[in-house]
């Protein structure tokens, strides 16, 4: 397992995930705005990409009046700066690429901070383009196992027609991290409902198709720790990353 996927999954093993509950309300905000107002709709049934994020406000147990409250401010219905959506490249410790996600009302302030981020990180934010060729847009579901035997599950879901699967083990149950088109991503999400498996979670995802090997653990180190401040600024979103690294070198 490598680059997003990796660090999606250490994040839970660290608990990293559990930012505190005030700033993970405040990024699903700004992302409910975003989603009701590219798609031009407050209504999940016909905006695809709101429905995804409030399923995850909903799985945090977002209060109600906050993401009404999102998504009145995303069709203009609330005063107030108007967000963006920014995206970041550049390279981190050990040579990794990085590509980052956000949403900010203020766009000098969101890159001067990112930008202080790389350099004390060692590393440097570059322009447009300087990493994103080595990320592929894909849709990622993230799929509990049935209990059986692991390499007939992973069939099965290559068999209903993935682009690409992934084996891990969280708390001792069997997980899969299943990779399609962006376009296939619901389609594939009922299909793998519809055999049984319980799906965890849905997104689109930058997946990376260039890899660095992480070989020591103090630059192992150095780039979790670099991924995870990127992560807790309030206007980042989504952090991506090319790094693979063993088990060996995060426990």
């Amino acid at each position: 397992m490598s680059g997003h996927s990796k660090w999606s999954t250490i994040k839970r093993q660290k608990g990293v995930a559990d930012i505190k509950r005030g700033q993970t309300f405040t990024k699903l905000a700004n992302a409910i705005s975003i989603a009701a107002r590219l798609g031009g709709s407050g209504d999940p049934n016909s905006n695809p990409r709101l429905r995804t994020v409030l399923e995850d406000a909903r799985k945090v147990n977002m209060p109600k009046d906050n993401v009404q409250r999102a998504i009145d401010r995303g069709l203009g219905k609330l005063p107030g700066q108007m967000l963006e959506e920014v995206t970041y490249e550049g390279f981190g410790p050990g040579k990794v690429a990085f590509f980052v996600e956000g949403v900010t009302d203020n766009r000098l302030r969101t890159n001067q901070e990112v930008k202080n981020l790389f350099e004390r990180s060692g590393g440097s934010l570059g322009g447009p383009g300087s990493t994103a060729y080595m990320f592929e847009k894909k849709g990622e579901i993230r799929v509990k196992g049935k209990g059986g035997s692991g390499e007939e599950e992973m069939l099965e879901l290559i068999d209903l027609g993935a682009e690409d699967v992934e084996d891990y083990q969280e708390d001792g149950v069997q997980k899969y991290l299943e990779y399609t088109e962006s376009s296939e991503l619901n389609t594939m999400g009922n299909k793998i409902t519809q055999v049984g498996f319980e799906v965890e979670e849905s997104g689109l995802v930058y997946r990376p198709n260039i890899l660095v090997e992480v070989k020591d653990k103090e630059t192992a180190e150095k780039v979790m720790n670099f991924a995870e401040k990127l992560e807790d600024l309030d206007d980042i979103q989504k952090v991506y990353a090319n790094f693979d690294v063993s088990e060996e070198l995060i426990q």
